[in-house]
């Protein structure tokens, strides 16, 4: 149990609780020492606390607390990737957000072309979707929603007959950049970098036929991570390492704090990538269709 985040309960000498019984109070933390009928817990803030094991109730270990960064809502977390097209189309309705790219290059992309259903839309569910539908119909679009996997928005939608798309479910993924810079160690093949106000791209090889390349997209503090590839022919040697690398001593150059990226579940090799490089999942999205 030492060094094991903890949630205990201990009886309070001295005092009665509500019924006239035997006080008890909670204490969560660290415990840092348990020897000689005692323990020690240290809270998040304030001084540690001693304990006589006698006046333990109970006690059990609780998972760590989420990072600060995994703390930032699934809502917040997702508007910041509209950073990745500066020139969608943003309309609100309520907390939702209608999304569309007027002159999108090569295919469309279902983040920039849906509907960010996450939250309250202010109005009754059916009518939130027929304004969905008559949106994207102006814009000569197939209507579509991005939820967040598992919430209530997701259940009150599968009522209406709406349908999950068979491809597409991605997690976000996020981290802070010291944390990943040093998971990445300091040794890497050469990079070439260019980088153009919020915008850098790192890369190996010829300009025309890089043998691996990546995207970085800085917000605030904030660097996206995108479009990441490596040449099959020059996997698992390091390039990806190298190239996430050089972006992220771009960025934080720039002021970032925190790197995030986009990958489909179905990503079983990409997921496993990010896994080594310390960036974890914070949520998982759908794509949702109407009814046929």
């Amino acid at each position: 149990m030492i060094g094991q985040r903890v949630v205990i309960r201990r009886l309070v000498r001295g005092e009665s609780g509500p019924t006239g019984g035997p006080a008890f109070t909670d204490l969560l933390g660290v415990c840092t020492a348990w020897a000689e009928g005692r323990c020690v817990v240290q809270p998040e803030s304030g001084p540690a606390v001693t304990i006589a094991l006698a006046d333990i109730v109970s006690g059990k270990p609780v998972p760590p607390r989420p990072s600060v960064r995994h703390r930032v809502g699934v809502r917040e977390s997702e508007v910041r990737t509209s950073s990745l097209w500066p020139g969608i189309e943003r309309i609100a309705l309520g907390e939702w957000e209608l999304r569309s790219e007027a002159a999108p290059t090569g295919r469309l992309r279902k983040r920039a072309n849906s509907c960010l259903a996450i939250g309250d839309p202010g109005v009754p569910l059916v009518t939130a979707l027929t304004a969905v539908e008559a949106f994207y119909a102006e814009r000569s679009r197939d209507p579509l929603l991005q939820v967040e996997a598992d919430s209530e928005v997701e259940r009150e939608l599968i009522a209406t007959g709406w349908h999950a798309l068979e491809h597409g479910e991605s997690e976000l993924r996020l981290a802070g950049t010291s944390q990943v810079r040093r998971a990445l160690g300091r040794q890497h093949p050469p990079v070439e970098r260019e980088a153009t106000g919020p915008r850098a791209v790192a890369s190996i090889g010829t300009a025309c036929d890089p043998l691996a390349e990546a995207h970085a997209t800085l917000d605030d503090d904030w660097l996206g991570i995108h479009g990441l590839a490596v040449d099959p022919a020059h996997q698992r040697r390091g390039l990806a390492r190298a190239v996430l690398a050089e972006l992220l001593d771009w960025g934080s150059e720039q002021g970032a704090l925190t790197v995030w990226l986009h990958v489909e579940t179905a990503n079983v090799g990409g997921r496993a990538f990010w896994d080594a490089a310390g960036i974890s999942p914070h949520h998982t999205c759908r794509y949702y269709a109407p009814p046929a």
